[in-house]
């Protein structure tokens, strides 16, 4: 899972720029470590080169020339809860405007940020595709060069653009597949990195809804641990990323699996309108005739690919992030939507095998919290055993409920779509088509 406070963009920190054949790692050196690792890295010494390091706020404000972005508006404050993007604000301005507000003498801003006073209120134009953004400005794109990561033929268009204000924050979350290499520009980000085995204590839950995320019900930088006491055994990695730092098919079978539930339960849910379960990234509430044909397709790909993977791969199974990816997944408005990934599958090997070193220095874990003062953001493993899955299997409290409290639907949605139960379905129906 992740969590992350204020994004652009894992490469690498600034340093005298190097000639590009001096770097410390080939592109083929990258691609291997990148398919090996077992835990979160830094890369140093990678992007000094990179023209993309000019993009800082001022400059893109230029370069947009007055071009209208999509800014969330959420509250400075110290909730227990969450606050997910369904519960934040919206507004629509350029960068110019957002420079004037996030450095102007006066608490409070002319235009579109007036309602919005920077001593209440975070702004964050997240989730920016470059391919989109910049459509004005094409020569942009080999600004970003993910060629010298391993990945020839990338580019800006592949990539994700993230702007925001201090404070600026992305909910507790895990991408379901993916690839997360993220290239910071300007500022700092701080990430909170949980391993795939914290999920149970994460409490995840699916509302809202948004393709390929999980998102976890705990603040986990100011977690109610009355309410969600198993948080206190997460042990995260933290990292805080400065400037020049920086697909798994059976998860998408999971995937169409939690979307055909969460349309199908919610869309004859009448006491709730579609806005306070389905996140704005989404374009619409899907059929159950068109998430069935998403299931298929999406059984038939991993089926097809099993044929031709290598023994032994590494099967992916999301790590919880509090940020963002700049191998981007399917969003509202991605003009690569529903493509399939070309990234390689992992290889089966130990971080023991990775040469961690001064241009390659990995993320450290966070001891588990001994008592209630609990340090936010950690990584825990869990058990891989059928058994402990089961017995780690814990569905997110219906908030209001006591004994005798009717169960609501979000409440079972949360159980019939929890990772491990959407993990063995997955299983199941695969099982069953291999058997074909």
């Amino acid at each position: 899972m992740e969590s992350s406070a204020s994004d652009t963009g894992m490469a690498a920190a600034p340093a005298p720029a190097p000639a590009p054949d001096s770097k410390p790692f080939r592109p083929e050196e990258v691609r291997i470590i990148l398919e090996s690792l077992q835990q979160p890295a830094v890369f140093l010494n990678m992007v000094s080169d990179w023209p993309a390091l000019r993009w800082t706020i001022e400059h893109l404000s230029q370069v947009l020339h007055g071009k209208e972005l999509t800014f969330r508006m959420g509250k400075r404050k110290a909730n227990k809860a969450p606050q997910f993007e369904t519960h934040c604000d919206y507004i629509q301005a350029t960068l110019q405007e957002f420079l004037v507000w996030l450095h102007g003498e006066t608490n409070s801003s002319p235009g579109p940020f007036g309602p919005f006073p920077r001593s209440q209120y975070w702004a964050y134009a997240d989730y920016k595709y470059i391919a989109v953004t910049f459509e004005d400005n094409a020569e942009l794109f080999q600004d970003v060069i993910w060629s010298d990561f391993g990945f020839p033929g990338r580019d800006g268009r592949d990539s994700t653009l993230w702007i925001g204000s201090e404070a600026a924050n992305t909910p507790c979350h895990l991408d379901s597949y993916g690839c997360n290499l993220v290239f910071q520009v300007q500022g700092r980000k701080r990430w909170h990195l949980f391993p795939p085995e914290d999920t149970s204590f994460l409490y995840p839950t699916r509302i809202p809804y948004e393709e390929s995320s999980v998102f976890s019900s705990v603040n986990i930088v100011n977690p109610d641990l009355e309410r969600f006491p198993r948080f206190s055994r997460v042990r995260p990695y933290v990292v805080t990323l400065s400037p020049g730092e920086g697909e798994d098919d059976e998860a998408r079978v999971g995937e169409a699996l939690t979307r055909t539930v969460v349309c199908a339960l919610k869309s004859t849910d009448h006491s709730t309108d579609t806005a306070s379960w389905l996140n704005a990234t989404e374009d619409a509430v899907t059929s159950y005739e068109s998430n069935l044909r998403y299931i298929n397709l999406a059984l038939q790909a991993c089926l097809d690919k099993a044929k031709t993977s290598p023994p032994g791969s590494r099967e992916g199974r999301g790590q919880w992030t509090h940020a963002s990816p700049a191998l981007p997944k399917k969003r509202k408005g991605d003009p690569g939507a529903g493509g399939q990934r070309d990234l390689a599958e992992p290889r089966d090997v130990n971080d023991a095998n990775v040469c961690f070193g001064p241009n390659l220095v990995p993320v450290w874990q966070e001891e588990a919290a001994a008592s209630a003062e609990v340090r936010v953001s950690e990584d825990h493993p869990a058990d891989s055993s059928l058994e402990a899955n089961h017995q780690g299997l814990h569905c997110q409290p219906n908030p209001a409920s006591g004994d005798g409290t009717p169960m609501s639907t979000d409440e079972l949605i949360n159980c019939l779509v929890h990772p491990d139960v959407i993990h063995l379905m997955t299983q199941i129906l695969l099982d069953r088509h291999r058997s074909h």
